[in-house]
């Protein structure tokens, strides 16, 4: 199968029932995409499709039509620096698939309020509880 992944393509061998996040993490050696819950409930394995976050570890790799961005396609984005400024990482496990949301949100409300924020962010759990911090980073990202 081809997948298109930060703008590369790839020809990966993936058993039919793989995950997307498996293919990322173990064949194309992209760890950045954590897997925590593996259910679907906790956000850390969000990727973008076509700019849309997903969750990747509920997502079949052979199902993905489109373009894939991961957290280490957005390396150079404004909202890494953000975070840093911000002390939003704390242990830093969720803080991929963070950046991977709030990137997708900021593509398309460039300037969002903290409702906007807190409803585009809900999918992303943060164990540590930093999402003061987190939201601060999002509103102030081009800062």
């Amino acid at each position: 199968m081809r997948l298109f992944v930060n703008g590369n393509q790839h020809v990966v061998d993936a058993a039919v029932g793989a995950s997307l996040a498996h293919v990322l993490r173990e064949e194309l050696g992209l760890t950045g995409t954590k897997i925590a819950c593996n259910e679907g409930h906790c956000g850390a394995c969000t990727v973008q499709i076509d700019g849309v976050p997903v969750l990747s570890c509920i997502t079949l790799a052979h199902a993905v039509d489109g373009e894939v961005t991961t957290i280490e396609g957005l390396r150079e984005h404004p909202l890494v620096e953000a975070f840093i400024r911000a002390d939003a990482v704390q242990c830093g496990f969720c803080t991929p698939g963070q950046v991977v949301s709030a990137a997708a949100l900021v593509a398309s409300v460039p300037e969002p309020t903290a409702e906007e924020i807190r409803h585009a962010m809900a999918g992303n759990i943060c164990r540590c509880g930093t999402y003061p911090k987190i939201e601060e980073a999002i509103l102030h990202w081009r800062d």
